[in-house]
């Protein structure tokens, strides 16, 4: 199968390569604050490309001989879990760079005070390390100490070191004792960088805002937003032409207005876009239309299971605010949508943030997801006018 015959656009998972979507400067910066063993907390709303941002910068750093180790906390409920995620990704992305056989590079993971038992996957001869459960919380808490000062070690002078901590605000599900031990290594780190992502926005304000908590304004923000429409435009124009089509003007302007310069929502339009566009064809304003149904109908069992979890006055508040983003909680605003009183109001609100449904920005209240205010209008409006 020829490239052109394969849709450019990708959405659910990371884009990379060519699938990325300018964020030059962000780029930049992040690779300069890694490279200057600067810790770093990427705030952003949901979808809106963290994970895609970090693995672009980390794939190119790694590129140019910099030692850069992840590990995900989603996957990761246990301290020993925890552990194995980081032995495993500091043995293959740290030491084995840095040793000709594999052998010599598990040298500095002998003498944990919990040792590893260490196995080779099957289908890609990588190793992989686990720690048997029900270990001693001293003897745990010590091998996740000495595994995250090795970052340190191995760089050594000789390479740059990083350590990407995604999902990071699991870190208080797994024990609430953790961030003290990691901010205490972390802290004696200089020359690593550190890296923070998380998509629970309300918990990872905490851990980095909250004056008593140990990781306390210790990394640098960089804030993630919608990507601006002159570069998002040149980037969906020339992945249709890459592939043998093209986009009207008018259709690539509506289609960013729908989404706003929402790197995950675009990218998914554009998908379902390039598929409605025939071969050598143009997308029209009518091409879009019927991709923007494609979209909804794609889905629509995920907003119906968010809406079906929902309290009666979260529901009440998202109608509303699908039809018009602003401030809820005034007196005007509850009157025009039938919405219950401020108090309650307040607290659905507090809940769809939470749940990462609801966004504030300057003051005023959307729906985070670009489509979920429009397959509430259609569904949702529609069912009730039925009724």
């Amino acid at each position: 199968m020829k490239d052109d015959d394969l849709n450019p656009f990708q959405f659910g998972s990371v884009a990379v390569e060519k699938s990325f979507a300018d964020r030059e400067a962000e780029t930049a910066e992040l690779a300069s604050d890694m490279r200057n063993g600067q810790d770093v907390v990427v705030f952003a709303p949901r979808r809106c490309g963290k994970s895609s941002l970090v693995s672009s910068v980390a794939q190119a750093l790694t590129a140019k001989r910099m030692l850069v180790a992840r590990v995900d906390l989603m996957t990761t409920p246990t301290k020993e879990r925890l552990a194995a995620a980081l032995a495993t990704s500091i043995f293959e992305r740290m030491a084995s760079p840095l040793e000709r056989a594999k052998e010599s590079a598990l040298a500095a993971f002998r003498g944990l005070q919990v040792e590893p038992s260490i196995g080779v996957d099957a289908r890609s001869g990588a190793f992989t390390f686990s720690f048997g459960v029900g270990q001693k919380a001293a003897a745990i808490d010590a091998t996740l100490e000495r595994l995250l000062q090795l970052p340190a070690e191995l760089g050594g002078g000789r390479r740059r070191a990083a350590l990407v901590m995604d999902e990071f605000q699991e870190i208080v599900e797994i024990d609430p004792d953790l961030p003290k031990l990691l901010r205490s290594v972390f802290q004696r780190q200089p020359d690593v960088s550190h890296v923070y992502l998380g998509s629970k926005r309300h918990i990872m304000e905490r851990i980095f805002s909250d004056a008593n908590e140990p990781f306390w304004r210790s990394a640098k923000p960089l804030e993630l937003g919608p990507i601006e429409p002159e570069p998002f435009a040149r980037f969906i124009a020339e992945r249709f032409r890459a592939t043998g089509k093209s986009v009207e003007n008018d259709a690539l302007a509506e289609l960013l207005a729908s989404t706003g310069g929402h790197p995950y929502a675009t990218q998914e339009l554009c998908y379902f876009l390039w598929e409605q566009t025939p071969a050598e064809g143009s997308a029209s304003p009518v091409s879009l239309r019927a991709a923007i149904a494609a979209v909804l109908r794609s889905e629509h069992a995920h907003f119906t299971l968010l809406w079906e979890g929902c309290s009666a006055p979260q529901k009440m508040l998202l109608q509303a605010l699908a039809v018009e983003p602003g401030r809820p909680y005034r007196a005007d605003y509850r009157i025009r949508h039938g919405l219950p009183a401020a108090t309650n109001v307040q607290k659905a609100l507090t809940a769809l943030e939470k749940r990462e449904v609801a966004v504030r920005a300057e003051g005023e209240w959307r729906i985070a997801e670009p489509f979920l205010a429009e397959w509430l209008r259609e569904n949702v409006a529609a069912t009730a006018r039925r009724a």
